[in-house]
């Protein structure tokens, strides 16, 4: 009985969770649809064409795609020789390198992701400033740039190419609205189309725009500094649950350094030692990625 009532119930947590996973799939389907045709619509309307970023969507490099892949495969050959001791097994092993870079856009994406919401830290607050001083819209919107410059001496960083832009369309004659909008859109960072949409808002409504800017800055700063220390203290519990899933491939070594006569029934093929030698590997893999799904903390 107790069988029967564990197994309906662990049966009815996989249904409900199969299904809202196919409803998540379903939601990011449509939402991926409209940001495409959204996408379309500013790269048609926006100076620079296709070279217009989508944050987004990490698209890496032949370079990139090289480098990651000949480091995973480094790894796996590493730790397939340290568990089976065979050249074959762990070159076979080696290749399955190739789909890590699969893997890696995500980590990628969500890093340039977090440098730009750094960086737009720095330039919402700087054009607070320059409004509060009494300059126009216009003429702030120079200013911040102006001010990025000094901070991030590097022409290629990601701010200070999205603000050349604004300030490229503002010139020929669009509205400061629709460049800032499409930015936020381009950037899917929600304390950037939040600023985005308070901006366009107070713009139409003819509301106290420098007061605003200045209050909605401030809000988005820090939370903005309370996401990273909260980020550098997930962080550190990240980097000791690695260390505790991998400490079973210390001890392995260990023991193959120190007792090689002991461990050796554990690497002859054709007897249950490779078998075992699997199922450890596979409790290490599933002890990693469960650790690391308890970390995923969504801030």
């Amino acid at each position: 009985m107790i069988a029967i009532l564990l197994s309906v119930l662990v049966g009815r947590r996989v249904i409900k969770h199969r299904k809202a996973k196919q409803q998540e799939k379903e939601i990011e389907k449509k939402e991926g649809e409209i940001r495409e045709k959204s996408m379309t619509v500013i790269r048609k309307r926006t100076i620079g064409g296709e070279a217009l970023v989508d944050y987004a969507i990490y698209e890496m490099t032949l370079q990139e795609k090289v480098k990651y892949s000949l480091i995973a495969a480094a790894v796996i050959f590493g730790i397939s020789y340290l568990f089976y001791d065979n050249w074959i097994v762990s070159l076979i092993a080696a290749c399955f390198g190739m789909i890590y870079p699969k893997f890696k856009k995500k980590d990628l994406r969500n890093k340039r992701q977090d440098e730009l919401s750094l960086q737009f830290k720095e330039a919402i607050s700087s054009l607070a400033s320059s409004m509060a001083a009494g300059q126009s819209i216009e003429n702030a919107f120079r200013d911040v740039l102006k001010d990025l410059k000094l901070l991030y001496p590097d022409e290629n960083t990601y701010i200070i190419k999205e603000f050349q832009l604004i300030n490229r369309r503002i010139e020929n004659g669009e509205i400061i609205e629709r460049a800032l909008d499409d930015f936020a859109k381009r950037s899917d960072i929600d304390d950037v189309k939040n600023f985005s949409d308070v901006f366009i808002t107070c713009k139409r409504t003819g509301g106290d725009l420098v007061e605003i800017i200045k209050r909605t800055a401030d809000i988005i700063s820090d939370k903005i500094e309370i996401q990273q220390d909260i980020k550098v203290l997930v962080s550190q519990k990240k980097f000791e649950s690695k260390i505790m899933a991998i400490a079973p491939l210390g001890i392995v070594g260990f023991l193959r350094t120190s007792s090689p006569d002991f461990v050796a029934p554990l690497y002859e093929f054709g007897s249950p030692g490779p078998i075992v030698m699997t199922v450890v590997l596979i409790c290490v893999g599933c002890s990693l990625l469960i650790s690391q799904k308890i970390m995923d903390i969504k801030i």
